[in-house]
């Protein structure tokens, strides 16, 4: 059924998996809070050049250079593990809330992708780190952001889900006389031999 620009269709056509989803953005969040690091620490490796041309003993500068290579490991893989958490965690949030307005509401529409996104930005505005003034100020500023920022992500969603359905019912394979539907193999057959009929 639609209400203008927003269509509400059957529950569990266009959700997101959920488990798919979070692993895909615990992926996505390691790949760049390890290169973010990576980069990151090209200064302190400025630094460790420099001792070791001040230096010219050769245990001295294999020490420095370890320690270097495993300071380096470690905020590499402290800030993959970090940000892979994080994104993880608000994404599992995200297709959580909408899966569940889905699932409450008997449709998938465009305020489900809304709240869930005022919800999680307000959530995670909370857990931020500060007063109790300014977490306010952050759910705040979070539930209006996410709205808006979910806004048009729900709408183009749902326009691609509804897309995506006219074509799958236009390719379907059509039911013969006993209402039995046809493989793609047998309705070329049939149409092959409706033409030779002619």
């Amino acid at each position: 059924m639609e209400h203008g620009i927003f269509v509400a269709i059957p529950r569990n056509t266009g959700l997101v998996n959920w488990g798919t989803a979070t692993l895909v953005s615990v992926i996505a969040g390691m790949f760049y809070g390890g290169s973010k690091e990576a980069s990151a620490s090209a200064s302190k490796d400025a630094e460790v050049m420099l001792k070791l041309g001040s230096t010219s003993d050769k245990r001295e500068q294999y020490r420095l250079m370890r320690d270097a290579m495993e300071k380096r490991f470690v905020r590499v893989t402290r800030g993959s593990i970090v940000s892979g958490l994080r994104l993880g965690m608000f994404t599992a949030a995200f297709c959580g809330l909408q899966n569940l307005f889905a699932e409450k509401r008997g449709v998938h529409d465009v305020f489900n992708v809304v709240g869930a996104g005022s919800l999680t930005a307000a959530t995670f505005g909370l857990i931020l780190p500060g007063s109790l003034l300014w977490r306010a100020r952050n759910v705040m500023m979070g539930s209006i952001l996410g709205a808006a920022i979910c806004f048009p992500i729900g709408w183009a969603q749902l326009k691609l889900v509804e897309k995506a359905n006219k074509e799958s019912l236009a390719t379907s394979p059509e039911p013969n006389e006993s209402g039995e539907s046809k493989s793609g193999v047998g309705a070329a057959i049939e149409r092959l031999e409706q033409s030779l009929r002619k």
